[in-house]
């Protein structure tokens, strides 16, 4: 896949902090404000910043709270955020520097380590917490001083940063203490971030507008960023044309043309770490027998689909990661060809000579073409005798139900894969989340080792045994990474990320 990691930066400058404007002086506080509003198709959560675990909450979260860092595309590296450096002692210790001077977004208190333990302690604490898998593997966290954290591993854990870095946000102990989890989240949501959230509306929209006093930040960044949730594909591209937005998130092939034409906006192309995947819960049945699951990965022609339904926008995978993230290896074993000849074979040897009756869960608007991408697989499925259902709740309930592991039979993305052991952790490591109950003795103790590993070459090694067992046992088959195809109006350029996160300090305004 070729990426393009370009940010054209079109900058507006004011001279000092006035305009003069025949003849009067105006503050520079006063000129008009600029505003960015993208069209997208995740959740928008409660207020609570540890309820969700999606990408669009963490990139808010993270812009307002603030988190310690974050993967830069650019530089192919951990680049610090709150934090200013990070060193590793030993194995099983990380100690994290600060950055000072960071002041809380009402003025009153200056980012400290204190609030940084506060943070990792409340996400495994948290009633509503849906993210402890990030801090499952920290065995304490302690201030060593006013910026310094001192984080202890319970076992080595080589891709810590992968679990804490932009997944903890690092919200204020003192607000937290002072009002109560519930009333600091509503009503003194204030950060550390570039950011600072100005209204939140549970499943519509969520508004940030930018923190003037964060250090470096700059006049060329939008000053009001609005999130609306827009499922409909032609529903985003009809107000990206027509002015009401001005970025439409994940424009599907069909539409790529109108937008390209389009006088008034442009095509925006980048390459994606989402794995898009069909998952299987051995937890119910059938999906506990392995004869099955490997039934369906025969069965499914993935060629024809990315070529009919996703209009080549879409690259095969053989595994659940591509050429693009850490630990991508060829020597992947078994894979999964098309062989609806095999396939029938293997439902019968699982129990069903006459084949069985499964339902299968999509999206509706979340991903590119999901629905149609479920449709193709129906019959694909049928022909090998596994008669599926398709069945197409609100994202938001199936949303829900994955996470607590109550869906037998989904069709689903993971982003955020630049490190996949987070992400295969969290999917198929045993008791770390309930999105699907598989269990391997097998995968979980390679899994382990990987994680273990500092050795780069011999933690790959051990990833790719781990990926080698995922396959023969398949909980998931893996299907591809789709491109992603964003519509930019003229006068704003973003920085798209193949993780999928929307940033407003990635934006540029005319």
């Amino acid at each position: 896949i070729m990426i393009n990691f370009r940010l054209l930066r079109r900058i507006v400058t004011f001279a000092g902090s006035v305009l003069i404007i025949a003849g009067l002086t105006v503050p520079a506080e006063a000129r008009k404000k600029t505003r960015v509003t993208v069209g997208v198709t995740e959740t928008v959560g409660a207020y609570n910043p540890h309820s969700d675990s999606v990408a669009l909450m963490y990139a808010v979260w993270c812009q307002v709270y603030g988190c310690l860092g974050s993967w830069d595309f650019t530089k192919a590296k951990d680049v610090g955020v709150l934090a200013e450096s990070w060193t590793i002692p030993d194995p099983n210790t990380w100690i994290f520097k600060l950055r000072k001077g960071i002041k809380r977004h009402d003025g009153k208190a200056e980012l400290t380590a204190a609030d940084v333990v506060h943070s990792i302690k409340r996400i495994g604490t948290d009633k509503r917490s849906s993210q402890r898998q990030n801090v499952k593997k920290i065995k304490s966290a302690t201030a060593l001083d006013k910026y310094t954290v001192k984080i202890v591993t319970k076992n080595p854990t080589a891709p810590l940063l992968g679990y804490v870095f932009d997944r903890v946000m690092i919200t204020s102990k003192d607000l937290y203490e002072k009002h109560g989890a519930r009333k600091a989240d509503r009503k003194y949501h204030y950060g550390y971030g570039p950011y600072m959230l100005k209204r939140l509306r549970t499943g519509e929209s969520v508004v940030i507008e930018k923190n003037p006093h964060w250090p470096g930040v700059k006049s060329e960044w939008p000053d009001e960023v609005i999130f609306r949730i827009m499922r409909e594909p032609e529903q985003r591209v009809t107000a990206l044309l027509n002015g009401e937005i001005q970025i439409a998130q994940f424009v599907p092939p069909h539409l790529l043309s109108k937008v390209r034409k389009s006088k008034n906006a442009r095509i925006e192309e980048m390459g994606s770490v989402e794995l898009m995947m069909l998952l299987m819960n051995p937890a119910f049945k059938p999906w506990d027998n392995e004869l099955l699951r490997k039934a369906v990965a025969y069965a499914i022609d993935r060629e024809s689909i990315i070529k009919n339904v996703l209009k080549g926008e879409a690259i095969k995978l053989t595994g659940p990661i591509g050429p693009l993230q850490f630990g991508y290896s060829k020597n992947v074993k078994p894979t999964y060809e098309y062989n609806p000849a095999k396939a029938r074979e293997l439902v019968k040897q699982a129990g069903y000579p006459n084949g069985i009756d499964v339902e299968l869960y999509t999206p509706v608007g979340r991903y590119v073409n999901d629905k149609q991408v479920t449709q193709a697989m129906i019959p694909m499925l049928k022909a090998v005798g596994i008669r599926a259902k398709l069945k197409t709740p609100e994202w938001s309930t199936l949303w829900s139900n994955v996470r607590k592991g109550k869906v037998p039979f989904f069709y689903m993305g993971r982003g955020g894969m630049v490190d996949p052991s987070a992400a295969l952790s969290q999917y198929f490591e045993t008791g770390i989340a309930p999105r699907i109950k598989f269990s391997s003795k097998k995968v979980d103790g390679l899994l382990q080792k990987e994680r273990e590993t500092f050795d780069l070459a011999k933690r790959k090694k051990y990833m790719n045994q781990a990926i080698n067992a995922l396959m023969e046992e398949v909980p998931a088959h893996f299907l591809w990474h789709q491109k992603i195809h964003y519509g930019v109006a003229n006068g704003v350029n973003i920085a798209i990320r193949p993780d999928k996160r929307i940033h407003g300090y990635e934006m540029t305004v005319e």
